[in-house]
């Protein structure tokens, strides 16, 4: 196993490097300044402010109204689940959701449960071949019977961004609520919340250079809310249990730098995405980079490599000092095909060789030349030795033209 400091980590869209300077924040909080924030005494006190200043910082990030629209959590999923349940508890004659094909296994998930053991009649809109959400179903699927509608702000696969403003629209058209799963998009997108009608959004710390196990749930005032922890009068009554406030305090920290280093990250990052993307797609056949042509965050490229299976090209990758992954976290261990893939009707040959590849403004220019040496030559070892479409599948070759014969964006 490579040390840490040897590999090269393109797996952002997973989880981050905890920044140095989230970790110096917090750690006064495990010994120093260690209260209960519900304590009425001068050290609860301090921890209390802490909270609250962290929720500032969470607020001027999204562009919430009010600081108190944030519910802290221990996650996306925690969050994801919070929003739908308690749609669905605040408006009982309402029995249907709404969400899309290619949504995380936090909210597929829920949804398959719901449809099974509570009733509940989940619409799954499908995506065209770009990853872009068939607007034409989700209007139909609307109805005064929608409790509430969530699409994920940006895919964790492939990076393609929704029209999350406009959806919201549709959905206050029936009256059903909106809530986004943009736990990939916080700090790699500029969000306004105050100019939209979303009701509720999920972030995660550890996608954004903040600590693991803390999120945040944004909650429009004004909006029911049925709190699914329960027990003392935490988050204003919302969210019971003590507060994780060294996970909140680098939570705010985390918040604060992503919102200073966005729009300059933007372009180095996206910059490194596209060499990499471009150089990959110029040096070896018979691979399509998913959802090019559509709207992506800056960091993500999702590229299915045919005729080998991307659980091979991850082991391999990973041996030669290179994390990369095969789409979400929260799948690993699944022999079946990207459902995000198969939503986007990748070509069959292909579909199981989807590799993701996410950076973050830790990654260089280094980490590109090096992925770009490994890349191809762990395709052609495995290309030589695959029993599936062997005598069509080509050794990886470098072009110096740079054109990209045999491949395109899907």
């Amino acid at each position: 196993m490579s040390e840490p400091a040897d590999i090269v980590y393109l797996d952002a869209n997973a989880t981050t490097r905890t920044d140095p300077r989230v970790v110096e924040a917090m750690l006064p909080y495990f010994s120093l300044y260690y209260g209960n924030p519900s304590s009425k005494y001068g050290l609860g006190g301090h921890a209390a402010l802490a909270v609250k200043r962290a929720r500032e910082r969470v607020q001027a990030l999204l562009g919430a109204a009010q600081p108190h629209e944030l519910i802290f959590t221990s996650g996306g999923t925690e969050s994801n689940n919070a929003a739908i349940l308690s749609a669905l508890e605040a408006a009982p004659r309402r029995r249907e959701v709404i969400i899309s094909a290619v949504e995380h296994p936090a909210v597929l998930s829920l949804c398959a449960w719901l449809e099974k053991n509570k009733g509940i009649r989940v619409h799954p809109i499908p995506v065209d071949r770009q990853g872009r959400l068939d607007i034409l179903a989700y209007r139909e699927a609307m109805s005064d019977r929608v409790a509430i509608a969530s699409i994920m702000w940006a895919n964790n696969e492939t990076g393609v961004i929704q029209p999350v403003a406009d959806l919201a629209e549709l959905a206050k058209e029936v009256g059903a609520l909106f809530h986004t799963d943009a736990v990939q998009a916080v700090g790699k997108c500029p969000i306004d919340l105050q100019s939209t009608m979303i009701d509720m959004l999920s972030l995660s710390g550890h996608k954004l250079h903040g600590p693991k196990g803390v999120g945040a749930l944004y909650v429009r005032a004004g909006i029911r809310f049925k709190p699914q922890i329960k027990g003392g009068q935490q988050e204003r009554g919302r969210r019971a249990g003590t507060e994780n406030v060294p996970g909140i305090v680098g939570l705010g920290i985390a918040a604060e730098l992503a919102a200073s280093a966005m729009a300059d990250e933007d372009i180095r990052v996206r910059g490194l995405r596209d060499r990499l993307e471009r150089e990959i797609l110029a040096r070896v056949d018979h691979c399509v980079a998913v959802g090019a042509r559509a709207e992506r965050l800056p960091n993500t490229s999702n590229i299915a490599f045919s005729f080998i299976d991307s659980e091979a090209i991850i082991t391999l990758l990973d041996r030669a000092g290179i994390a990369a992954s095969m789409g979400s976290a929260c799948a690993t261990g699944s022999f079946e095909p990207s459902h995000v893939l198969l939503a986007m009707k990748v070509a069959e040959d292909a579909v199981r060789g989807g590799v993701r590849f996410s950076l973050s403004r830790d990654n260089t220019d280094a980490d590109i030349d090096r992925a770009l040496e490994v890349v191809p030559a762990v395709v052609a070892k495995l290309r030589a030795i695959s029993p599936f479409g062997v005598d069509d599948a080509p050794q990886a070759v470098g072009r110096s033209s740079g054109s990209a014969q045999g491949t395109t964006h899907v």
